[in-house]
């Protein structure tokens, strides 16, 4: 069995933490909670993702203690318990069901990720050297984050104790951290540990390599995967690919991050087709037939001498305005417009895919690509090769082996899906 296992919250981050165990050489699969035990194939490191961070507490907790006791708690070394890399969901009903299904009670906790931008100091969280409270996560459609504090944000959300670790005992050194921890251990059942850099992870991952429950952001994985034994062969995890499929990407985007605004406009900067959906059109069956019907017709205009055609929601701040005050009038909430817009671009991507024969997708935001993966009923992927930190890409493990890149919507540069759809096509 697997050496490590991961419960994640959304498929963006559970592909996250498996490129890092992957790129510190260990076979990394993901698992959709919903098609558990279907076409499971044990590796170094099993993700399952619960897709758990819109649901209420009482059922994210649900999904996390039956994940997590599925598997034989002896014959695992280790068990992660990855969250979103500032704190958003429900952070304290997750890591209580992990540690109730395991019979456990203690864990550490990181969610320091600096090469994107995440640092923690004096528990003090930080986005690019902006506090937590004034970044551009406080503005969070459904998880605003109002306070820096991350022991203040867990203790918010859990009964047992939280305390911290600043990074003045990592200047010490691994004995001195592991000593500190075992003293935590006797008060607190979560210690969150500061975070300034890689170096900073590489410590840690010293220290807490032989604890049973790290709960947290990706970053630390590779650190682990590094001091840990690969169990599997590479020969076990063969790529399968398909004789038939078409070289063309299709990407779809429904964050309204920042980073994934700026993804798009390059892309319309650089002349590929953007097609934008107009998400005021979703609330009225006709309206929204018409409007699925003139994407597809400029999908096909734009298919035969592109490699590439972007298809995004409205992102612009007036017109997400105007969607949800339009769905307001249809009684609609701003959550479930999320998830219209999201159903929507996926239907939409599996519509084209059927018709010219896709196979590689570059999807941008998490409620995204989790709709796309039901939508084209993905089972599992396996975590392939890392284009940017934090972003892999990866295949699905059964046919028709789709080629996938699904990015977190905060995460990548400005160039990445001109990058990743280069990755995919394999061209410069």
């Amino acid at each position: 069995m697997s050496c490590t296992v991961v419960i994640a919250d959304d498929v963006t981050g559970a592909n996250d933490i498996g490129i890092m165990y992957t790129k510190a050489g260990h076979n990394s699969v993901v698992y959709n909670f919903d098609k558990l035990n279907q076409n499971m194939e044990f590796q170094d490191v099993t993700i399952i993702d619960t897709n758990s961070r819109f649901l209420s507490y009482e059922d994210a907790y649900k999904r996390v203690y039956v994940a997590s006791k599925c598997f034989d708690k002896s014959q695992i070394h280790q068990f992660f318990n990855k969250q979103c890399s500032v704190f958003r969901g429900n952070i304290g009903a997750e890591f209580d069901a992990m540690l109730d299904a395991l019979e456990e009670e203690f864990a550490i906790v990181v969610l320091g990720f600096p090469d994107n931008g995440r640092t923690t100091l004096h528990s003090i969280h930080y986005v690019h050297g902006v506090k937590l409270e004034d970044s551009q996560f406080k503005s969070d459609p459904v998880h605003p984050m109002k306070q820096s504090n991350v022991v203040d944000i867990l203790q918010a959300q859990t009964k047992r104790k939280v305390s911290a670790i600043s990074y003045e005992v990592l200047d010490q050194g691994v004995e001195a951290l592991q000593n500190t921890i075992k003293q935590m251990k006797l008060k607190a059942n979560y210690v969150i540990i500061d975070v300034r850099n890689n170096d900073d992870l590489s410590i840690i991952a010293k220290a807490v390599i032989e604890e049973k429950i790290i709960c947290g952001s990706s970053a630390l994985g590779y650190y682990l995967g590094l001091l840990q034994q690969s169990d599997t062969s590479s020969e076990d995890f063969s790529i399968n690919k398909n004789k038939d499929g078409s070289p063309k990407v299709l990407c779809i985007a429904g964050s309204l991050t920042p980073q994934t605004k700026s993804q798009v406009a390059y892309m319309r900067k650089m002349n590929y087709p953007v097609i934008m959906l107009d998400t005021t059109k979703l609330f009225i069956a006709s309206d929204r037939l018409n409007e699925i019907n003139r994407i597809l017709k400029e999908y096909k205009q734009a298919y035969e001498s592109n490699d590439i055609v972007v298809i995004h929601s409205m992102n612009k701040e007036e017109d997400v305005q105007r969607t949800k005050i339009m769905a307001a009038e249809c009684n609609i909430d701003n959550t479930t417009v999320s998830e219209i817009v999201s159903r929507t671009l996926s239907e939409l991507a599996k519509e084209i895919g059927d018709q010219f024969e896709i196979d590689k997708y570059i999807i941008c935001g998490g409620d995204t690509s989790a709709s796309f993966c039901n939508q084209v009923n993905i089972t599992g992927m396996k975590v392939l090769e890392e284009i940017e930190a934090g972003l892999p890409t990866c295949q699905s493990i059964t046919e028709p082996y789709y080629q996938l890149v699904l990015k977190s919507g905060s995460f990548g540069s400005e160039k990445f899906i001109e990058i990743a759809m280069k990755v995919l096509t394999k061209s410069k």
